[in-house]
């Protein structure tokens, strides 16, 4: 597999992991924005007095959940395949020589995958908690909704009721704003850490090629930590003289 043969595989391999990536980062923005939504779209819907429309609305959402979950648990299990037959072939004899560079390609790639996989199942579970939130409190409005209409005495434990009602929507209304804000936030820390890993790799990149430049550059931060262990040293002896002065 070394050789021509063995680069072409190589080449073959990565252009599969690159689709395979993007195709799983367009899957979960859309996957996160289906998340966010959710919880939005049943919330305007509570004032609503019909019942089928709300149920055939949640019932599509679910299922477009269910969908969009399967589509990405096959594209991370691809895509956790193609790395797997990376790192084989970094293993094949003959490819020794570049070995080094090989790796650093494999390992962006494992990172990239790890982040997908724990962004899916956090965006996932994140998606579950609010259904399972969303269910109760739709138990909770049916009870009132039975007992409002089966009965027309004993008005202050409805307004009881009603109140606790509309405590539980603000409440459930605040946790929905405190996760929009918390997603919005993780996708700017996502797109953060992957220019800086943009960057980190291209320095490491410039660093391999020019050796005289990563040279220069371990002379450098060596000589920081010697000019700060100075510092400290003389910053630790002024301290004691002061001291000896002080208590004289």
């Amino acid at each position: 597999m070394a050789g021509i043969g063995g680069s072409n595989y190589w080449e073959d391999l990565r252009k599969q992991a690159r689709q395979l990536e993007n195709e799983l980062d367009l899957k979960l923005v859309s996957f996160s924005k289906l998340c966010t939504s959710y919880s939005s779209s049943r919330d305007g819907r509570r004032g609503e007095t019909s019942d089928t429309t709300p149920l055939l609305n949640n019932s599509t959402q679910d299922r477009m959940f269910d969908t969009m979950s399967v589509e990405i648990e096959q594209l991370l299990a691809k895509l956790t395949a193609i790395n797997d037959k990376m790192a084989e072939y970094t293993n094949t004899p003959g490819t020794t020589s570049i070995n080094a560079a090989l790796m650093h390609t494999l390992q962006r790639h494992r990172d990239i995958l790890q982040d997908y996989t724990h962004e899916f199942h956090k965006t996932k579970g994140n998606f579950l908690a609010i259904r399972e939130r969303e269910d109760l409190l739709g138990s909770v409005r049916k009870d009132i909704e039975t007992y409002k209409s089966g009965s027309g005495v004993n008005n202050r434990r409805t307004e009881l009721f009603l109140k606790e009602h509309e405590h539980l929507r603000n409440t459930d209304r605040l946790m929905d704003d405190t996760i929009s804000i918390a997603m919005a936030t993780k996708e700017n820390m996502t797109s953060q850490r992957g220019m800086l890993k943009s960057i980190q790799s291209r320095v490491n990149t410039l660093a391999n090629r020019f050796p005289t430049i990563n040279n220069l550059i371990q002379r450098i931060n060596l000589r920081k930590r010697r000019d700060s262990l100075i510092l400290g040293a003389v910053i630790g002896v002024c301290t004691i003289l002061l001291l000896l002065y002080a208590f004289h």
